[in-house]
């Protein structure tokens, strides 16, 4: 265990032990061995870390601060951000396995961004004077922060998912409680660590630990007045059944099995570069990812030799690789689960014309999966239905466009949809017919700090980025002051 690198919780601006003194492993998914230990809290560690975050917003240096100091402030985070990339980027590779080639442009690009959007944002949001229909009355309206809010978030990027929600949250004027997904936790502590220069003590906190010992207390802590969510759906519904026992409000962006609607008045090559980036560079593992392919049934033979052709050039192997290009699964639980869907798939009769098997790429003894293609996939499949997150594709052929709507939306999911098309009017027409939070055609897994970002359907509600983003860590007061003098008698 000593030569374990050790992460506590991040509590009032210090480190602190759990309360327990108990901590879990976290597993290296390239080679399978642990490389970390995670302090794993339990309630009264979340206490803490919620007292200290409502004590920073009623008392402390962050309750004085307003809005310009605050966007200075997120400024400098971003710059901090830039600086510390490539550490950030290593310790979330070694935590769950994303390639640090996805990682590090990102840091120092738009995830930086998202502190300097919201530093510019910070004091422009404003109320509105009201022409309300009453005599002697001025109506003004005000933005104000919740106060303390929990943020909960995802192994899959939870750096992406942490300032996604730390950026708009600060700006608008809250204190924070973050709880990451015991899968990987490492990363957004290593966040702490850079920005705790920065941050006033009580305004950021991290507990880790697991869902019914940090998570569940973390939602019902009375203190707790808002939850900003990103996870499954299983994890989205208890989160939403608890913070409803204090009316709290939730913004949650659940999961998803996005189609990708390719027309034959398309470029195939165009096509099936697409469909393969919309699915396979990061391994399957994106809520947005282009799961499903639904293709007009008279060029579905030749779309779908062109993306075995692309898939299959993959190269698997460490996310440190300079030549790697789809990692490891996160996490030996969610390799099995991936794992076993294959399997269900071939039982159900669909038919794999690629990959299919798990992989050890040369130096890892990690949790791999070839790009797996299954064909004859039909709607009463798990495979259709389900949300596999992993490198597995499900192609379904139509007949004509009214099919094609019909099985983009014959999901419980909403989050994203491709459509490739060379008619952009077909292209407005179904995009407005497709339900989903994210419309991408002919292209896919865009995303900018500017725009939101969420779900429809059980893919969840709310928005995150954007000026939506901020807002959702806001609540709006009405204020009715009076110009007349005196006030008249009610019985008189």
């Amino acid at each position: 265990m000593a030569d374990l690198i050790t992460y506590d919780a991040w509590i009032n601006g210090d480190w602190h032990q759990p309360v327990g003194g108990e901590y879990f492993d976290s597993v290296d998914p390239t080679s399978g061995k642990a490389w970390a230990r995670i302090a794993r809290c339990d309630k009264r560690d979340v206490d803490h870390a919620v007292k200290a975050a409502k004590h920073a917003f009623d008392a402390g240096e962050w309750s004085s601060m307003n809005a310009a100091d605050r966007g200075q402030l997120l400024w400098k985070m971003g710059d901090l951000i830039v600086e510390n990339a490539g550490e950030l980027a290593a310790v979330e590779t070694q935590d769950n396995g994303k390639r640090t080639a996805d990682i590090l442009p990102g840091l120092q690009s738009w995830l930086a961004e998202s502190f300097w959007y919201y530093a510019g944002l910070a004091d422009k949001i404003h109320g509105d004077v009201i022409p309300a229909n009453v005599t002697g009355i001025l109506n003004y309206t005000r933005r104000e922060p919740f106060g303390v809010v929990a943020s909960i978030t995802a192994w899959n990027s939870p750096l992406l998912i942490a300032i996604w929600k730390i950026a708009p949250a600060l700006a608008a004027g809250n204190t924070m409680v973050i709880k990451p997904s015991e899968h990987a936790s490492a990363s957004t502590l290593a966040l702490m660590k850079v920005l705790s220069e920065l941050i006033p003590p009580g305004v950021l906190n991290v507990v880790t630990g697991f869902g019914q010992e940090v998570g569940e207390p973390l939602v019902d802590h009375p203190e707790v007045r808002m939850i900003s969510f990103t996870g499954s759906i299983s994890g989205g519904r208890r989160v939403a059944e608890i913070a409803a026992r204090q009316i709290k409000p939730v913004v949650m962006e659940l999961g998803g099995k996005s189609p990708q609607i390719v027309f034959p008045d398309v470029k195939l090559d165009d096509a099936a570069h697409g469909v393969v980036m919309g699915l396979f560079p990061p391994a399957g593992q994106s809520c947005v990812a282009g799961s499903r392919l639904l293709v007009q049934k008279e060029m579905q033979d030749e779309l779908v030799h062109k993306i075995c052709a692309v898939a299959s050039q993959a190269r698997l192997g460490p996310p440190l690789g300079p030549d790697t290009q789809i990692g490891p699964m996160a996490n030996k639980p969610h390799f099995e689960r991936v794992m076993g869907y294959i399997e269900q798939a071939r039982n159900e009769g669909a038919e794999c014309v690629l990959g299919g098997k798990s992989a050890k790429p040369e130096g890892t003894a990690g949790w791999f999966i070839e790009p797996t293609v299954f064909r004859n996939v039909s709607p009463e499949m798990q495979l259709f239905r389900e949300e596999l997150f992993g490198p597995v594709l499900a192609v379904v052929p139509f007949e004509d466009e009214e099919e094609a709507v019909s099985l983009a939306n014959d999901t419980v999911y909403g989050l994203a949809a491709g459509i490739w098309t060379g008619d952009v009017t077909r292209a407005i027409r179904i995009a407005e017919r497709i339900q989903a939070g994210t419309i991408y055609v002919n292209n896919y897994f865009n995303s900018a700090t500017q725009s939101p970002v969420g779900g429809y359907k059980q893919s969840g509600y709310g928005r995150e980025n954007g000026i939506e983003g901020m807002l959702s860590f806001m609540q709006t007061k009405s204020v009715w002051l009076s110009t007349q003098h005196g006030t008249p008698n009610p019985f008189g």
